[in-house]
């Protein structure tokens, strides 16, 4: 993949103040909450271009893309935002803990010609039409890049990390989180800790957006609810040294990368490229990671199922018992609810590490479930036209065999806002869908293992595409960070 340094947007802390305050998660993990805090965090916060907020009287000539192109040229007409003198590469170092135990996350953003989807560049699951056409309204409004497209790449050898590792302070694992400076030659461009917990309210599907188009309205719902973003930290550095560049540039020339997160964001650049005269147009803001890097994580994404008709989970449990072997963990008391829970999420990782196809399942009967599939071959003859490894897959076989064929839901009802919300992989979370069915509003909850690296290599190797949400990669990367106009 081609890749080049450039000159970025950053906000300046001479005029804005706390940068790190101006910065946001991607536009579609911010829901009605988040968005109100971060809105409220600074008045140069990043959301206001990004997720920006809608009113009944929007139009043609005023709605939130016009707003968002007067955000941006205001910032740079008062300094607020600022580009770079020099060009660069920029290192992207996110410190986090999973389980009680610290992580570091070395990354690159660099500017990369857009491919289209082939060897090069492999994208792993199935995108929704609305918000790559919000995206795409988003850049035609202010010809700016605001958000990161996150790739992976490999490289046993680990150039890039070896020399982000000369710009990044040598911290132990108990330091990580903590803002400890070591004997780095630089100090960060941006150093912050995402520490405010941000909690959607259950009542709604999750976070909305307005969408507009050729004088037509629509409005989606994306299930974004109960995320949290504590104790990540997020440290930026500049790395200008031609060496450097130009190795990090040679090291990328021969290699093809899987899109991790931001399908929406990269499609709406390709298609942008296509219809712009501007030469930059056919370049993109990319984050690269190593996908041997030990700091690269991947979660799950749960599904949360709701207005089913005729819904009957002990009918449903007998019917999964055609292709599954059911667990039952049986709740006899509340407070057996947390310990039952613990000892089904510890059966699930067992089965994960045995290379078995394993779901957890609750629907408020007073008990959890664990469904293992019997055969792997269940799926052949449902989609006898896919590889092996995508067959493989647990959330595959949740959205064929069970969402599809047995609770008889179709494309359309398993989009989001329909009969489907995606949980992301935090406790809180979890129980609160749990909440949620024992209170009547929801009626099954699908736990999920998360996908192996080694399955995404195979399925995207393949030219293929996971279901939408199959994967969460953990942190995420914010946006506003640095900002490409073109």
């Amino acid at each position: 993949m081609e890749i080049k340094p450039f000159k970025a947007f950053r906000f300046d802390p001479k005029v804005v103040g706390d940068a790190g305050s101006c910065i946001a998660p991607p536009f579609d993990e911010i829901g009605p909450d988040m968005q109100q805090q971060l809105y409220e965090k600074s008045k140069y916060n990043i959301v206001r271009i990004t997720r920006g907020k809608t009113t009944p009287s929007d139009n043609d000539k005023d709605n939130q893309y016009t707003r968002a192109a007067e955000y941006l040229n205001h910032w740079i007409k008062q300094g607020a935002l600022k580009q770079d003198a020099q060009e660069s590469i920029y290192a992207y170092v996110q410190d986090f803990q999973l389980a009680g135990r610290a992580f570091q996350r070395l990354s690159f953003i660099a500017q990369a010609r857009l491919e289209e989807f082939g060897q090069t560049v492999r994208p792993h699951e199935q995108v929704f039409n609305e918000p790559m056409i919000d995206r795409l309204n988003l850049k035609r409004a202010t010809a700016a890049e605001f958000g990161l497209v996150f790739m992976l790449y490999e490289d046993q050898q680990k150039i890039a990390e070896k020399i982000i590792e000369k710009h990044v302070p040598s911290t132990s694992s108990g330091q990580a989180l903590s803002k400890v400076e070591g004997t780095a030659t630089q100090k960060p461009l941006m150093d912050f800790i995402s520490s405010s917990v941000v909690r959607d309210a259950p009542a709604s599907a999750g976070a909305s957006l307005s969408l507009r188009k050729q004088g037509c309205e629509k409005h989606t719902q994306y299930a974004v609810r109960n995320t949290h973003y504590e104790g990540v930290r997020h440290r930026l550095f500049a790395i200008t040294a031609k060496a450097d560049i130009d190795a990090m540039v040679k090291m990328m020339s021969d290699k093809s990368c899987i899109i991790a997160d931001g399908h929406h964001r990269y499609t709406a650049g390709l298609t942008y490229s296509k219809q712009s005269a501007n030469p930059a147009a056919k370049y993109q803001t990319l984050a690269f990671t190593n996908i041997c890097h030990e700091g690269l994580k991947l979660l799950a994404t749960h599904r949360l199922v709701s207005s089913l008709e005729n819904f009957n989970m002990e009918k449903s449990i007998a019917s999964l018992k055609k292709n599954f072997e059911i667990t039952e963990f049986r709740l006899c008391s509340g407070s057996a609810k947390l310990d039952a829970k613990q000892k089904l999420l510890a059966q699930m990782k067992a089965e994960y590490n045995n290379d078995k196809n394993a779901l957890g399942i609750y629907g408020g009967n007073n008990a959890f479930y664990i469904a293992v599939l019997r055969d792997k071959q269940a799926m052949d003859s449902i989609v006898p036209n896919m590889s092996d490894a995508w067959r493989s897959l647990d959330v595959t076989i949740l959205h064929k065999l069970v969402l599809e064929k047995l609770l008889g839901l179709n494309e359309k009802s398993i989009a989001p806002g329909e009969n489907l919300e995606y949980i992301k992989d935090d406790p809180y979370a979890i129980d609160q869908s749990i909440s949620q069915i024992d209170a009547g509003g929801k009626q099954i909850l699908f736990l999920m293992n998360p996908v192996k690296i080694q399955q995404l290599k195979m399925v995207t190797s393949a030219g293929e595409r996971m279901p939408q949400k199959s994967t969460y990669f953990y942190p995420k990367m914010y946006s506003g960070l640095v900002i490409n106009k073109l």
